[in-house]
């Protein structure tokens, strides 16, 4: 007969420790809020043969740049010892909210290193909003320049983002390389060095991190323009600005690039292109007219 180990969460007062009632509920909330995730929100290939619902674990350790093992062990609720900076990692790692961040150090006993740290993930209501800013373009980007989500007007503004899979819609990685949208694109030369000075930029906070580092391999494996921008080392803060977007549907766009943070400066932000003139507000609710006709099934 085969017995089962007593969950300490449930077993009768006296019997499991409080330390080893924590690690088993750091364990457990760690393994919840990893099968959340898909491998697309966090830049990973799906792949066809994926059956662990969410992330794998050792892609949480990749993400997080600590070991697989020790990362099992974590959610094995081994007695092991974690630090403030490690646990800071798997946080961001696991798109935490703050309410989940302070659970999860609260968890294990260690203070916060930046306890107003955001770690958004995209919710309903940010989603929502991103819809009913349309007709005006408005996506979700992190630092990265990945793009987490986008409303109709967005997915046609440059090129047709739902025909590209996820993992492809990264904006420096299409600037440099996505042929629409780089003719959509006005005053190219001087955008894509901008783009790269803020990607050198913002890379300076993540340069172990492997997601970071694969993106950076594909823009230099595929793009020589990019590798000769980036030899220049330039760097440049995250500002808004006026630009011109040539688009194929509808003609000229002239739009305010605006930026609305979701957590710190270096963090995730809500990007959005509010028209200029009258002209472009037009053209802007014809190309989400065209967005919604040739919106999939």
């Amino acid at each position: 007969m085969t017995t089962m180990a007593a969950d300490p969460l449930t077993a009768p007062t006296g019997t499991a420790s409080a330390s080893e009632m924590r690690r088993h509920e750091l364990a457990a909330f760690l393994r919840s809020r990893r099968e959340r995730i898909t491998p697309e929100q966090v830049g990973l290939v799906r792949g066809r043969r994926r059956r662990t619902p969410g992330l794998r674990r050792e892609e949480v350790a990749q993400l997080s740049a600590v070991g697989v093992t020790w990362y099992t062990w974590l959610e094995q609720a081994r007695d092991i010892q974690v630090s403030a900076q490690v646990l800071d990692a798997l946080a961001r790692a696991l798109l935490l909210d703050p309410s989940e961040r302070a659970h999860l150090f609260a968890l294990s006993e260690a203070p916060d290193p930046a306890p107003g740290t955001e770690c958004p993930s995209v919710t309903p209501a940010l989603r929502t909003m991103l819809e009913q800013l349309d007709p005006i373009p408005a996506c979700v980007q992190n630092s990265r320049y990945d793009v987490l989500a986008y409303n109709r007007t967005y997915s046609r503004l440059l090129c047709d983002l739902d025909a590209l899979p996820p993992e492809d819609r990264n904006c420096l990685l299409l600037a440099f390389t996505h042929d629409e949208w780089r003719s959509s694109v006005v005053d190219l030369p001087e955008v894509t060095r901008m783009m790269a000075a803020k990607f050198r930029a913002s890379m300076a906070g993540h340069l172990a991190e492997p997601a970071w580092k694969a993106l950076l391999h594909r823009l230099e494996t595929r793009s020589p323009e990019f590798r000769e921008v980036w030899e220049r080392h330039e760097v440049v803060d995250q500002r808004g600005r006026t630009k011109y977007i040539r688009n194929a549907r509808v003609g000229l766009l002239h739009v305010e690039h605006t930026n609305l943070w979701l957590g710190p400066a270096s963090g995730p932000r809500l990007v959005s292109y509010p028209p200029v003139d009258d002209e472009t507000r037009a053209r802007l609710e014809r190309l989400h007219r065209i967005a919604l006709a040739t919106e999939p099934k």
